[in-house]
């Protein structure tokens, strides 16, 4: 893995290339995501070339940039999403607090383009997770996990693809690595996450013969989700955090993030001056 130290004057340079930039005609496809007096908060208005996802920021901020709402271009417009900067570089897709007032209950156009505040709690949206996954690097997915005793759990899936809509975001993972349990990729009661297309209230596309998304716990709805017959995870329920052993009605957990990053990232090392490339 090669290590990257960072060159002051270049960072400088950067922070002048978004400084002073009237933020009234920002531009972002999904900008419904982020209320209009959040629009100040974005970090990096002024770029040209924008970032394909978060650690590519990183990588342009020569591993300068701290954790904030960003500019990215995963597709075909820019989007705004939420950096996880100081844990490397991971691109939020997910972040929900159990009780949230923000409902998970949504359609299937709401799950394609995201709902929610990218600041807070939200869906990012399935199309745009299609977008970062698809490649052209190899993506890895990211669950962290935290209970009401504050204990973080997490786990990571390397690599992870988001079929297109067409095969319903089927979901893909690969091997499993972390603290947490791994919830998606076995097999438990019929509760295979991994292979599944998504399900929303309006469109069923899991092995149950009710719609999962529409089943409810204490009067809440399911929310969308990779379902199979029907769910051994879900972090979509806004009333109970489920992630098997680890989050459940029995244990609750107060948060939930999913992330995305490329599988093969470098180390950056903070340092006041410019240096050679270090194996």
């Amino acid at each position: 893995m090669r290590r990257w130290r960072p060159c002051v004057a270049a960072v400088a340079l950067l922070l002048l290339a978004v400084a002073g930039v009237n933020v009234a005609h920002l531009q972002a496809e999904n900008l419904s995501l982020l209320r209009h007096e959040k629009h100040s908060l974005v970090l990096n208005p002024g770029m040209r070339a924008l970032p394909r996802d978060c650690h590519e920021m990183l990588l342009a901020a020569y591993g300068q940039a701290r954790d904030g709402v960003y500019l990215i271009q995963p597709g075909g417009d820019p989007i705004v999403a939420y950096c996880a900067m100081q844990e490397g570089g991971w691109t939020v897709v997910q972040h929900i607090t159990v009780n949230s007032s923000v409902s998970f209950d949504r359609t299937w156009a709401e799950y394609k383009r995201g709902f929610g505040d990218v600041s807070g709690d939200h869906w990012l949206g399935n199309e745009y997770l299609h977008q970062l996954t698809r490649g052209p690097a190899r993506f890895k997915l990211g669950v962290k996990l935290v209970d009401e005793d504050a204990v973080t759990k997490l786990g990571e899936y390397d690599p992870v693809l988001v079929e297109d809509e067409a095969s319903g975001y089927r979901l893909r993972l690969g091997l499993f690595q972390g603290s947490a349990v791994d919830a998606l990729t076995l097999d438990t009661e019929n509760y295979l996450h991994d292979n599944q297309r998504f399900t929303t209230k309006d469109r069923d596309n899991d092995n149950y013969f009710q719609n999962c998304a529409q089943l409810e716990f204490q009067g809440v709805p399911g929310g969308g989700w990779w379902y199979d017959a029907c769910a051994g995870a879900n972090l979509n329920r806004r009333n109970v955090i489920y992630w098997q052993k680890d989050c459940n009605k029995e244990r609750l957990c107060k948060y939930a993030w999913m992330m995305v990053r490329p599988s093969d990232t470098v180390k950056l090392v903070p340092g006041g001056a410019c240096s050679r490339d270090e194996l």
